[in-house]
C-alpha cells in the first residue's frame, strides 16, 4: 500500500465563555493604515468599554504590528492566518473605523460559524461607515448571516441596547419598514411603456460595459457575474489598465492642452502648486487629460456603452488619479475628443457613463439611467457617491454623499462652479486633481443595484439636495475629505438608521430631474425597466408609482 503525506488537521481554540472576539480589516495601502490607526484604536476602546459594561469580555483576534505601525489585517493572506487562530463558533465583531478592503476578512467570515457583527463609528473623518456598508454588502452577496451596528462612541442607549441584544442572541435586526416591493404597474402609463420598451431594446440589441481590471479595493459586492448580467443584455469587455497607460503615452501633449483650454474657457478652477508630493501640478493634469482622451479612444475601439477604471490599486503607483477624467466622461457637456486620425468626434454631445472603482452595480444603474433620462429629454449626467456620513440640520437629516473626485460638473451647476484639487497623498501618491464642487439644490432619484440570494435586486428612492450655508458646507467637508465633491442629500421617507440597515453597498447612484414631478416620472420608468429585465425592485421611503 502506498504511503501519502497528509496535511495535519488545523487546530482551532475553544471559545471562552461570555467572550467576544474582534478583528479589524484595513486598507492595503500602508500610509492609509498608519494614518487611520489612532481612529481605529479609539473605536475599539469605546466598543470594549461598552461590551465589558454589559458583562462580557473582549479578546482581540490579532496583535498590532509595531513594525507596520498599525493593527489592521492588511491582506487576504493575513486575514486567513488570523482566522486560523480564532474559535470558529465564537461571537465575532468586525470593528471598522476606516475604509477597509472586504476581501481581507471575507475568506474567514465565510467559514466562521459563530454570530458576526460589523460595527462602525458614526464619523466622517475616516470612512468607517463606508467600510461597514461595503463589507455588509459583500457578506450579503456571499450569503453570510451577519448583523450591523453604528454609534458615535457606543454610550448612547440605542447602540447599547442593540449591542446587548446581539451579545445575548447573536442576532440584531433593524427597522426596515420603509422598504416595500414594487406593486403591479399600469402598463398604459407612458413611463411604464417607456421603461418596458427600453428594457426589451437592451435585451435585444445588447450593450457592452468596459471593465479596466475587475475588482477594486476588495469590493467583492461590486462584481456581478456574467451569468447574471448577460440575461439583461449586458456584456463585459475585460480590458487591462496597462493598455490604458499605453494609449495615454500615444496622446500628444497638444491634445491634452486642448482639454485644458476648453475647461479654462468655461471657468473651471485648478488649485495648482509646484510640489508634486503634496500639490496639484501641471504635469499631473496633463497626464489626467491624456487619460480622458485615451479612455474615450479605447471605448470607441471596442464599441463600449459604459466604462469603468479601477485605478486603485493597479494605477496608483503608475499615473495620477483617474477621477478628473471620470467626472468629465459622465457629463453631457465635456471637452471634445476625436478619433486618432481626427476624422470623427467620439461620443459627441452625450456622456460616456463611467462607473467609478469598476463597481458593476453602478455600471448597470448608470447605463439604465442614461437611457431613460435621455429618452425623457432629461439631463442624463449621473454619478455614484459614497454614503459617507450625515447629521441633522434645520430639522431634517442631511446626508454627506461624497466620492473621490469624479462627479459631472453639471451636478455642481456647471464648470464655473466646479474646481480641481490635489488628491490626498495618503490614497494617491502620484496626485492628480479632482472634479469637485457642491451639488446644486434640486430633486434627485437615488438607487442601488445589488446581489443577494444569487439574484439581482434594486432599491429605488426619491430625495432632494439642499443648499446649506457656506460655513456648514465647509464644516462637513473638513469633517470628511475636503478635496472631494459633496452632495447635501435628504432622502424622502428614509431615516438615518433605516438607510444604514438596508443599503447593500458603499455606493449610491444619483441623478437629477428638473422638478419633483419629472423625478417621479423618471423613477417610475426606471422601476418599469428593471422589473421588465427581471430584477427584484424595491421602493424605499416616500415613492409614488401609481
Amino acid at each position: 500500500m502506498p504511503t501519502y503525506t497528509l496535511p495535519p488537521p488545523t487546530q482551532r481554540p475553544q471559545a471562552l465563555p461570555r467572550t467576544v472576539y474582534t478583528v479589524a480589516s484595513g486598507d492595503l495601502r500602508p500610509g492609509a493604515n498608519i494614518a487611520c490607526w489612532p481612529a481605529q484604536e479609539g473605536l475599539e476602546a469605546d466598543l470594549t468599554a461598552a461590551v465589558t459594561s454589559l458583562g462580557w469580555s473582549v479578546r482581540r483576534g490579532h496583535e498590532a504590528d509595531p513594525d507596520a505601525q498599525h493593527g489592521f489585517i492588511d491582506s487576504q493572506r493575513r486575514g486567513i492566518e488570523v482566522f486560523k487562530s480564532l474559535p470558529p463558533d465564537a461571537p465575532l465583531i468586525v470593528v471598522t473605523a476606516v475604509w477597509q478592503y472586504s476581501h481581507h476578512v471575507l475568506a474567514g467570515l465565510r467559514s466562521h460559524r459563530g454570530p458576526i457583527l460589523v460595527v462602525a463609528n458614526w464619523s466622517g473623518a475616516h470612512p468607517g461607515l463606508v467600510g461597514l456598508l461595503g463589507l455588509g454588502a459583500s457578506l450579503t452577496k456571499a450569503g453570510v448571516p451577519h448583523s450591523t451596528l453604528w454609534s458615535t462612541d457606543f454610550t448612547d442607549d440605542w447602540a447599547r441596547a442593540g449591542l446587548s441584544r446581539w451579545l445575548e442572541t447573536g442576532v440584531l435586526e433593524h427597522d426596515q419598514s420603509h422598504v416595500r416591493e414594487l406593486p403591479a404597474l399600469d402598463a398604459a402609463r407612458p413611463e411604464v411603456e417607456l421603461g418596458a420598451a427600453l428594457a426589451r431594446h437592451l435585451r435585444d440589441d445588447k450593450a457592452i460595459i468596459g471593465v479596466f481590471d475587475e475588482g477594486c479595493m476588495g469590493m467583492y459586492n461590486a462584481i456581478i457575474d456574467d451569468e447574471l448580467l448577460n440575461p439583461l443584455g449586458i456584456y463585459k469587455e475585460r480590458l487591462s489598465q496597462s493598455a490604458l497607460v499605453a494609449e495615454m503615452d500615444r496622446v500628444p501633449d497638444e491634445e491634452a492642452a486642448a482639454v485644458r483650454s476648453w475647461l479654462d474657457a468655461r471657468g473651471f478652477t485648478f488649485h495648482l502648486g509646484t510640489d508634486d508630493a503634496t500639490e496639484l501640478t501641471e504635469a499631473q493634469l496633463t497626464s489626467q487629460f491624456k487619460m480622458y482622451i485615451a479612455a474615450l479612444r479605447i471605448s470607441d475601439d471596442f464599441g463600449l456603452d459604459a466604462v469603468g477604471i479601477q485605478y486603485q490599486q493597479g494605477l496608483k503607483d503608475t499615473v495620477p488619479a483617474s477621477d478628473l477624467a471620470e467626472g468629465l466622461l459622465n457629463d453631457t457637456e465635456r471637452p471634445p475628443v476625436h478619433s486618432r486620425d481626427g476624422s470623427r468626434e467620439l461620443y459627441p454631445g452625450r456622456p460616456l457613463p463611467h462607473f467609478n472603482e469598476v463597481d458593476e452595480g453602478v455600471a448597470v444603474d448608470a447605463l439604465v439611467t442614461n437611457r431613460i433620462w435621455t429618452a425623457m429629454g432629461l439631463d442624463p449626467a449621473t454619478t455614484l457617491h459614497d454614503i459617507r456620513w450625515g447629521e441633522e440640520y434645520d430639522g431634517e437629516f442631511v446626508w454627506v454623499f461624497e466620492i473621490s473626485g469624479s462627479v459631472p460638473a453639471a451636478h455642481n451647476g456647471g464648470y464655473d462652479r466646479s474646481w480641481s484639487m490635489r488628491q490626498p497623498p495618503m490614497y494617491f501618491p502620484l496626485g492628480g486633481g479632482t472634479l469637485s464642487g457642491v451639488s446644486k439644490p434640486g430633486e434627485i432619484v437615488w438607487s442601488r443595484v445589488f446581489l443577494t440570494g444569487g439574484a439581482l435586486h434594486v432599491d429605488l428612492g426619491r430625495g432632494h439636495v439642499v443648499g446649506l450655508p457656506e460655513e456648514e458646507t465647509q464644516r462637513r467637508l473638513d469633517a470628511t475629505t475636503p478635496q472631494w465633491p459633496i452632495m447635501h442629500a435628504v432622502l424622502h421617507g428614509v431615516g438615518r438608521d433605516q438607510l444604514m440597515a438596508r443599503h447593500k453597498a458603499n455606493h449610491v447612484q444619483v441623478a437629477y430631474a428638473p422638478d419633483a414631478e419629472a423625478a417621479d416620472r423618471a423613477l417610475l420608468a426606471k422601476a418599469a425597466l428593471f422589473a421588465e429585465l427581471g430584477l427584484a425592485v424595491h421602493l424605499c421611503g416616500d415613492v409614488d408609482v401609481k
